[in-house]
């Protein structure tokens, strides 16, 4: 796009020749004969550069100087003068204007020192749009550095142990997990980590979009490939030339669009859908899932080639429930973004976290930190701000009450039914209730429940002790 030049002189014959000169140059002039004029534009347009005579009637230059220099979009300024004028030229250069050219050479060195103010011009614009790449780059990779992902189990420094490893390299990885165990954390963190990190990381969500539109959205298509194509469109791999593309839910891939991915993941080239050209795009392959690719390839439901191009270096990411020493530094790192604290958190509270399984995992524990926060307000976070049903199995206790049910009662259902869900495993029933194993034997006791053969509850509490 050509650059604006408001030229402002009030000898109309001058004032067309800078404009033809200056438009021969390649620039967009517009022109303002006088002062008044010069302002008005300068109001109602954007403009790169004003070219502006120093003596007009009605505003003068300096008038013209102060009102570019107030707009927001900045425009530099060149001034035209005659030499008795020069030295209020220079004081208007200290206040910011760009140079300026005394009259009897404005035509052989306007030109010259227009072209030289666009350049530096573009120089700062590009030096700024870089500046801010670097921040947004550093903001990134601050964000999404390793030490930033929370965990202190076992499982967990394994897990980052293995994806700082393979980080710096262009190995495909495959996170498996749990929904809402951090995969796509994992992803981002490894992309941050990697050379690739001043590249897009583009997320596809293989699950979230029809088969009709998935080929689109990975390859890209040309105008008229089908209705609604009404322009061409980069696919996700063109858009992240260079950096890496995460596809989650791999295992929701339709059969048709595994093969295309599998020839892809060969040599890197596709083709756009109703296009001929064979395109290459350079891009790191993150791909996660949930559900087990091994028993979908002998179901036939996955293909056994794609499979072992995407597990190159696998990373399996623990649900909740087995690590849940990360609990509390969970809870903590969650509050810290409601800027409160772990001392907010009641210990009956915590503790309440602690029993339970997380069947949404992390994502599921960090949506109960921010209900419970919104709920909490100032004061501290009890209990019942964690509306959670132990492991699936207590009814909420409206629905407990309106069923005539004493505390006793309703103790009582609930321990048998902890009992039935843990398949008559004392500690796992005790673990879903949130208590001891030995306070549910002395529950079980009072409400006269079976609490089993001597030689079982032995074996037991050998294999769990409290």
């Amino acid at each position: 796009m050509a650059e604006r030049i408001l030229v402002a002189e009030d000898q109309e014959n001058l004032c067309r020749l800078i404009q033809t000169t200056l438009s021969e140059q390649g620039y967009e002039v517009a022109v303002a004969l006088g002062g008044d004029a010069a302002i008005h534009e300068l109001m109602q347009r954007e403009f790169d550069l004003v070219v502006s005579d120093m003596r007009m009637p009605g505003a003068s230059g300096m008038e013209v100087f102060r009102q570019a220099r107030a707009r927001d979009y900045l425009p530099d300024v060149i001034l035209m003068t005659a030499f008795g004028d020069a030295r209020e030229a220079v004081q208007l250069m200290k206040e910011g204007a760009a140079d300026y050219i005394l009259k009897e050479n404005l035509l052989e060195e306007l030109p010259v020192r227009v072209r030289q103010v666009m350049e530096t011009r573009k120089l700062k614009a590009d030096s700024k749009m870089l500046q801010g790449r670097i921040e947004t780059l550093e903001e990134r990779i601050h964000v999404h550095r390793f030490d930033t992902i929370v965990g202190q189990s076992p499982a967990m420094r394994d897990a980052l142990h293995l994806a700082q490893r393979v980080a710096p390299t262009d190995a495909s990885v495959l996170l498996t997990g749990e929904s809402g165990t951090g995969k796509e954390v994992f992803a981002q963190a490894l992309h941050a980590a990697s050379h690739r990190a001043a590249a897009p990381f583009v997320p596809v969500n293989c699950g979230a979009l029809p088969e009709t539109l998935l080929e689109s959205e990975l390859f890209g298509h040309e105008r008229g490939a089908f209705t609604g194509a009404v322009r061409t469109k980069p696919g996700r791999f063109e858009v992240a030339d260079g950096g890496t593309v995460f596809l989650d839910e791999i295992g929701e891939l339709p059969q048709s669009t595994q093969v295309k991915l599998l020839r892809f993941l060969q040599d890197h080239t596709y083709v756009r859908v109703g296009g001929e050209e064979l395109r290459r795009t350079d891009v790191r392959i993150l791909a996660a899932t949930n559900r087990s690719l091994e028993e979908m390839i002998k179901a036939g439901g996955f293909r056994e080639d794609l499979y072992y191009r995407l597990n190159v270096f696998p990373i399996n990411l623990v649900p909740l429930r087995e690590r849940r020493e990360d609990i509390t530094p969970l809870v903590q790192h969650f509050l810290a973004r409601h800027e409160r604290a772990l001392s907010d958190v009641r210990p009956e509270a915590l503790e309440y976290l602690r029993s339970y399984d997380f069947p949404g995992n992390i994502r599921e524990l960090q949506n109960l930190i921010e209900r419970a926060c919104i709920l909490a307000g100032t004061g501290s976070i009890d209990r019942h701000h964690f509306p959670i049903e132990r492991g699936r199995l207590a009814s909420d206790a409206g629905e407990l009450l309106s069923l005539g049910l004493s505390i006793d009662q309703m103790e009582r259902r609930m321990i048998l039914e902890a009992l039935e869900r843990a398949q008559g495993n004392k500690t796992r029933a005790a673990t879903l209730l949130g208590i001891s194993r030995r306070a549910l034997y002395s529950r079980m006791e009072s409400h006269a429940i079976p609490i089993g053969g001597v030689e079982a509850d032995a074996a037991e509490s050998a294999a769990n002790p409290d």
